[in-house]
């Protein structure tokens, strides 16, 4: 049986997040984690692919675009708040900021984040700002 949690968002971001993001952790249980992820105005994250976890992002604030890919499979999808979107293991992703606004997105990661080596440094289409 788990422990029951019960978190409050904190001011600041609390932790850099490896591709260059800001990230919030806010609950964790023994099958996934979640967090809330900022990426300041303007600014584009380096390209990640996670080992062993799974995404889902639910846009809340800002807007942006995300590109992922899976073997031969590629898109650029634009972010804006209320979508959801998935980020299956091993897929290789990049986002950014459009406009004056941080883009604020909250992920769920199956099982939950690791930790340090779980997201490895790919090649995406955009330079690296954060």
């Amino acid at each position: 049986m788990s422990d029951f949690e019960t978190t409050r968002r904190s001011a600041p971001p609390l932790e850099a997040a490896p591709d260059g993001s800001r990230v919030r952790p806010l609950a964790r249980l023994p099958g996934a984690s979640v967090a809330e992820f900022e990426l300041a105005p303007r600014q584009t994250s380096r390209a990640v692919a996670h080992r062993t976890i799974d995404e889902f992002w639910y846009v809340v604030a800002g807007r942006g675009e995300l590109w992922r890919r899976q073997g031969a499979r590629e898109e650029t999808v634009t972010l804006e708040p209320g979508q959801c979107l998935t980020i299956p293991r091993g897929t290789a992703f990049q986002f950014r900021s459009q406009g004056a606004e941080a883009l604020r997105v909250i992920g769920v990661s199956l099982p939950p984040w690791p930790g340090a080596g779980e997201a490895v440094i790919v090649e995406g289409p955009w330079a690296s700002t954060a």
